[in-house]
């Protein structure tokens, strides 16, 4: 005669069905307040961690046990807004001229900027009152060595110091520092300061890569 199996669940089962309920809310939980963080981003306003709890629907407490600042969220919450420097060069990807690819890398950027400024601008004074806590996101660098890629055979080999200087120098002007820049404290508007700026890229990237007079 087969034994029939007991319908008593196993003592453990109940804590082990509740473990994982508890996990998967906090797992939602967290999952809503980053999507509340980049429909925040999408606004392009500024960003609090009280607007972002109020869009999660969730507590401003409970935001911070998830995230232990606004930076930490954001950069989370950014990391799913940019696509990668090559889909975002494909436009230009024919083009071997890094003069070229970096003056549209640098529109890239700001204009990026431009559309999520409140977000960047967060996480700009965020490195400055906590620069040990924040980690920088490296958008620009990703375009910048993608713009320069043409040289990598070439300059980065025989060159490799002042190509290194390059790209320094390309950090500076490639940045949402430089926008802020010219439109708060110069007075540019948006499109005069990427423009301003894309020049200024250009010009540094042609003087690099021309040749040493003989």
């Amino acid at each position: 005669m087969a034994t029939r199996r007991s319908s008593t669940p196993h003592p453990a089962e109940p804590a082990l069905r509740r473990t994982a309920e508890r996990v998967n809310q906090k797992e939602r939980t967290r999952a809503a307040i980053v999507a509340a963080a980049r429909a925040a981003i999408a606004s392009g306003g500024e960003i609090s961690m009280p607007e972002v709890a109020a869009r999660a629907l969730v507590s401003e407490a409970t935001a911070y046990r998830y995230f232990p600042d606004l930076a930490s969220l954001l950069r989370e919450a950014l990391g799913g807004v940019w696509d990668s420097p090559e889909h975002a060069m494909a436009p230009i990807a024919h083009s071997d001229d890094p003069v070229e690819r970096i003056g549209f890398a640098t529109e890239v950027l700001l204009r990026e900027v431009l559309t999520y400024q409140g977000a960047v601008r967060a996480m700009i004074s965020a490195a400055i009152t906590k620069p040990g806590v924040v980690l920088r996101l490296g958008r620009r660098f990703g375009l910048i060595d993608e713009a320069l890629r043409p040289l990598e055979a070439t300059m980065a080999v025989q060159q490799p110091a002042r190509f290194a200087q390059l790209k320094r120098g390309l950090a500076v002007v490639v940045s949402a520092e430089t926008l802020f820049t010219l439109t708060d404290l110069c007075g540019l508007t948006a499109e005069l300061a990427i423009a301003s700026a894309i020049e200024t890229a250009r010009s540094l990237t042609a003087a690099a890569i021309r040749p040493a007079p003989r």
